[in-house]
Parts: C-alpha cells; sequence; structure tokens
C-alpha cells in the first residue's frame, strides 16, 4: 500500500512538471493556456523543441534596430547590436543580452552532438550554440524566430522596455566620440514590375538595410493578391526599401532602379502585363519628387532607351504588406521566375 501511495505521488508530480510552465514577473502558465496564447508554430519551438524552416521566419532577415524577447515570458534575450547574417536562414547573434537570461544543455539527437539554449525564465526551447561565430565571441547563437519577439527601438518605452533605450544610445555615443557616423534609416516606395524580382535586386544594393514588398497607389483597403492580379484595385506591386543615407544616397537607389526594369514599356515588364506592373515612384516629400524628376530626365536625354519613359511620380499612400510567401521570395526559391536584370 505504502509503495502505491509513493507511485501515485510521484506520478502526480512527474505530471505537474510537465503540465505546467513558468513565465517571468507572472504566474505558472498551464499547456493549454499556452496552447491559446501561442500559435501552432510557437507553441511546437518553445514546447516541444521543434524547428523552424530556414529562410521561411520572421527574423531571420530583420535587419531593425531592437531587442528580442522571449515570446513566452517576455525576458529579453537579445540585442540587434549583436545580430548578423550567419547564411543559416535563422536569426543569429554572437551573445544574449545578458547571459542569465539563457541556460544551456547538451543535446545529443539527430545523432550528433549540440548545445541547446533555453530561456532561463520560461525554460523555452530557443535554438542552439555553436562556436563557429564571428568575433569578438566565437560564438554563433542560431535561434528560431517562432522562440522570440522583435521589439524595435520606437517601441520600447510603450512595451516597458525603457531601460534598453540607453543601450542603444550609449552605442551611439561611443561610435560619435570615435568620428564614426550614427546611421540614421530612411524609406523608399518604388514599382516596377513583379515585385519578387525588384526586390531581389534591391536588396544586393550597397547601403539597402531591408525590403519588403507590398502593394500601394490602389482604390481599396487592405488588398490582397487575388485582387491585386486582376488589375481591378489600381495597386502596384511594389518594394519598400529601408536604406542607410550615409552608405547610398535617394538619387543612387533612383538610377539603380531604372537600371533593374525597363521603364518604357507602359503596364508591362516582359510577360507580365496590368496596371500592377506599372514602373512607379512613390514619393514622401517635396525633395523627393524633385530628385525623382531630375532622374528621369537623365534616363530620357541619355539616349539608352528608343522609347519615352513611362515612370509615374505620385505622392505615397497606405503601404499593405504582401503576403508572407511573397516576401524574399527568390531567397526562398533560388530558381523562382523573375524577368529582371541589370543593365549597362
Amino acid at each position: 500500500m505504502r509503495r502505491l501511495l509513493v507511485f501515485v505521488l510521484l506520478v502526480a508530480a512527474l505530471t505537474a512538471s510537465a503540465y505546467y510552465t513558468v513565465e517571468a514577473e507572472g504566474p505558472m502558465k498551464s499547456n493549454s493556456e499556452l496552447k491559446e496564447r501561442l500559435t501552432p508554430l510557437q507553441y511546437k519551438v518553445t514546447q516541444e523543441d521543434g524547428t523552424e524552416p530556414p529562410f521561411r521566419n520572421e527574423y531571420w532577415d530583420n535587419k531593425r534596430e531592437g531587442i528580442y524577447v522571449d515570446v513566452v515570458s517576455g525576458e529579453p534575450l537579445f540585442s540587434s547590436r549583436d545580430k548578423y547574417d550567419s547564411g543559416t536562414g535563422w536569426p543569429s547573434f554572437t551573445k544574449p543580452i545578458d547571459e542569465a537570461a539563457v541556460t544551456e544543455k547538451a543535446d545529443n539527437t539527430l545523432f550528433m552532438r549540440r548545445t541547446e539554449v533555453r530561456s532561463a525564465k520560461s525554460d523555452s526551447h530557443l535554438g542552439h550554440v555553436f562556436d563557429d561565430g564571428p568575433a569578438p565571441t566565437g560564438l554563433r547563437y542560431c535561434m528560431n524566430s517562432a522562440a522570440l519577439r522583435f521589439i524595435p527601438i520606437d517601441r520600447l518605452e510603450a512595451e516597458g522596455y525603457g531601460s534598453f533605450v540607453k543601450h542603444f544610445q550609449e552605442d551611439a555615443k561611443a561610435m560619435e566620440s570615435t568620428g564614426q557616423q550614427v546611421a540614421t534609416t530612411k524609406e523608399a516606395v518604388l514599382a516596377g514590375g513583379c515585385f519578387w524580382g525588384v526586390e531581389e535586386l534591391l536588396r544586393q544594393l550597397p547601403g539597402v538595410v531591408e525590403t519588403d514588398v507590398g502593394y500601394t497607389g490602389g482604390s481599396i483597403a487592405d488588398p490582397t493578391y487575388s485582387v491585386v492580379k486582376t488589375g481591378g484595385s489600381g495597386h502596384a506591386e511594389a518594394v519598400r526599401v529601408v536604406y542607410n543615407p550615409q552608405q547610398v544616397t535617394y538619387e543612387e537607389i533612383l538610377r539603380y532602379f531604372f537600371r533593374l526594369h525597363d521603364p518604357t514599356t507602359k503596364n508591362r515588364q516582359g510577360n507580365d502585363i496590368g496596371t500592377q506592373y506599372r514602373s512607379a515612384i512613390f514619393y514622401t516629400s517635396e525633395e523627393e519628387k524633385q530628385i525623382a524628376e531630375k532622374v528621369i530626365a537623365e534616363v530620357e536625354a541619355s539616349g539608352k532607351w528608343k522609347n519615352p519613359v513611362t515612370t509615374e511620380v505620385v505622392a505615397a499612400g497606405a503601404w499593405y504588406p504582401a503576403e508572407d510567401y511573397h516576401q524574399d521570395y527568390l531567397q526562398k526559391n533560388p530558381n523562382g521566375y523573375t524577368c529582371h536584370f541589370l543593365r549597362d
């Protein structure tokens, strides 16, 4: 009888430990509560030690400034200042914000020896750490985007992470004290045919920090690809370019833009025909408008095109991000369709 009682108590204890997980600064959360709060992928990664696909996750190519927190507990884990492109298709960092924020354990699954990284407060699976990273640590914290939530600098205060604003300000002051210029990003919105090919070439221009594809210039709210592709909504397939003006200017971006598409074929690029494939520059200031008109005049005068330039120069309107499968399409599908190429 005593052995039976011990067995029952042991089973109860094991069940409880498997059913609950700790949330930072809060009560224990049950697995059922986490299933309701997390997406299926977030749950699989954090609670079942899953791994998301490379290049098809939210933050692998995110270049914005901010911090990455535990999606379960909200605990700050990594800074954008320690993020780098490892070429693996997962967000990679040289170190955590605080070593105490993560724990490590041996992982001998998949017939190999690895070091797993977990969140210290929620015990969520985050990814793995490897010793093939860059200086100064030589480490590569290879994380799952699904285990993280990104908070940009301009949202830190509002979301209760105000103490980290100082982290970025001190870095900026250190750069200024050594004569380095602190980068402030700007944006450009361009349309030149199928946004897959336009994005792939624009992302290769030095000084471009980030790109995403979407719809703009139309007449209805919240358009979807199924609507835009008919041409009926008036939207253009466009690319939003985030760039560092200390490395590349708006004028240089426009000159590059006129090299990667044919600006003389109205509402057409290659075999793609329709108003959604028109050539357009969506300006956000009078200065941008003047630069666009200047560059178009230069292109017209260059004699490189037999026909007149049909590129529209219009004020920027609402921007609607395209569906996830369109984002970074040619990065995910290197042999995918494109009719874009760079001209001399």
